[in-house]
């Protein structure tokens, strides 16, 4: 598949216009470009949710504590540095995304998560390298957290400038699935190592291996990405909707966004925290929870493509609210019925309904952000409403609801966060406008 002899097309491969020239719609966009943007996309969230499946292994090896709880306490300590550093990367990030284009932020982005894996794969264990070892790994938690930060913005917006009239939903829905593929491929490979290896080789080695094969990928990310058009100059952009001045402009529909977020980033942890629910809670075999994270990726990727092709077909706000709205209505139930009957089938069942009501919605909400800002603060606008909801409430979200089912007692607490926090998102999302039709010239 390739690029059309059309003014947007030229538009694409070029970066300019000519003088007085309207950029048409764009036509099919080459498969290339849409593998640079999810391939790269899909490694970064990998490494990034590879840490926590094992966050206990690494706690170990880096942070020696007089308890096994000490150390984990600490790894996950670690884990959350990579949250407070996204709202600083997508800052950052974003306005080099707005200012000098899509594609060297992306290749920025790739680079970072580069060297934090790098060096949470390849440094010695405290007992080898003592106290420089910790200070490493958080470094490198550090460039996770500013690489992705810094990637959805662009990447995002890179999604739905290159999209072909009526499919910007579809397009941007990639965002998303590609977040599923990560989890799906970072959850077949917990479930396979501690399957196949023993704790003694996990501990050794064996925790490693995910980091590394990630680091296989990367060149691959970086050709797709290098050979990646540019899509920030298809019009000009308008000095009122750029930089500082724009984002004063757009302050307040940027801090409704980081409510519209809330709702999925609460759901999508939660999901997350399946795994260690299951076995915390409901007492189940490890191997058993694990295949609750490959459920929640498989459904993600296909809802969230699914939902944006809705998206396309009946609009943003409708395919944002009403999944988020069958949220707050059955997680609460789905979690009664899980507690009632805690079996493998019943655990799954509940995990695909919570993701897949997620991703509808979350895609459509990831379209309609970007598209409702100018091209000039669109990479900014959206990494700071994305970075500060995950910031904010994703990385929050597993001690809440591990401190709510210790203080009240009830291990459906996970379901009445996700169901207040969906009704706070489901309001913000029925003020925002619809953008299906939304142009994205400033």
């Amino acid at each position: 598949m390739s690029l059309p002899a059309t003014p947007a097309a030229a538009t694409l491969q070029t970066g300019a216009l000519e003088p007085g020239a309207r950029p048409a719609p764009p036509g099919p966009v080459p498969r290339r470009v849409v593998a640079a943007t999810v391939v790269g996309n899909a490694l970064e969230f990998y490494d990034f949710v590879t840490y926590a499946f094992f966050a206990v292994y690494i706690g170990r090896c880096f942070f020696p504590a007089s308890t096994p709880l000490g150390s984990l306490l600490l790894s996950v300590a670690v884990f959350g540095v990579g949250f407070v550093a996204r709202p600083l990367g997508g800052v950052l990030i974003g306005a080099l995304a707005d200012r000098a284009g899509r594609r060297p932020a992306m290749l920025l982005t790739i680079s970072l998560i580069t060297v934090g894996t790098m060096g949470l794969a390849l440094t010695p264990s405290y007992e080898t390298l003592g106290v420089a070892a910790p200070v490493i790994v958080v470094v490198a938690r550090l460039l996770q957290g500013l690489a992705l930060g810094g990637e959805v913005g662009p990447s995002t917006a890179f999604l739905i400038e290159s999209a072909p009239l009526g499919r910007r939903g579809l397009m941007g829905s990639w965002q998303l699935a590609s977040q599923g593929a990560a989890g799906l491929v970072a959850g077949l490979m917990g479930l396979s190592l501690t399957s196949i290896l023993s704790p003694a080789q996990m501990q050794d080695w064996g925790w490693r291996v995910p980091f590394a094969l990630g680091l296989l990928l990367v060149p691959v990310a970086v050709y797709l990405r290098r050979a990646m058009p540019e899509t920030l100059h298809a019009s000009p952009v308008q000095a009122a909707h750029a930089g500082l001045a724009g984002l004063r402009r757009k302050r307040g529909f940027i801090a409704l966004a980081v409510l519209v977020i809330l709702g999925g980033t609460v759901s999508t942890y939660v999901g997350n925290f399946m795994t260690t629910y299951a076995i915390t809670t409901l007492k189940m075999p490890p191997t058993v929870a694990m295949g609750a994270t490959v459920v929640v990726g498989v459904v993600t990727l296909c809802f969230g493509l699914l939902g944006g092709w809705l998206s396309d077909r009946f609009g943003r706000k409708p395919v944002m609210i009403w999944p988020r709205v069958a949220a707050a209505l059955v997680t609460v139930p789905a979690f009664m019925a899980l507690i009632q009957q805690p079996s493998p089938g019943m655990l799954f069942a509940v995990s695909a309904l919570l993701a897949a009501l997620t991703a509808l919605s979350a895609t459509a909400s990831m379209v309609a952000i970007p598209e409702l800002l100018p091209r000039g603060i669109r990479a900014t606008g959206m990494s700071i409403a994305y970075a500060v909801g995950v910031a904010l409430f994703g990385g929050s979200t597993q001690f809440i609801i591990t401190w709510l089912i210790g203080v009240t007692g009830d291990p459906a607490a996970p379901a009445w966060y996700v169901a207040a926090t969906s009704v706070i998102t489901a309001l913000a999302m029925w003020r925002m406008p619809e953008s299906q039709a939304q142009s994205l010239d400033d």
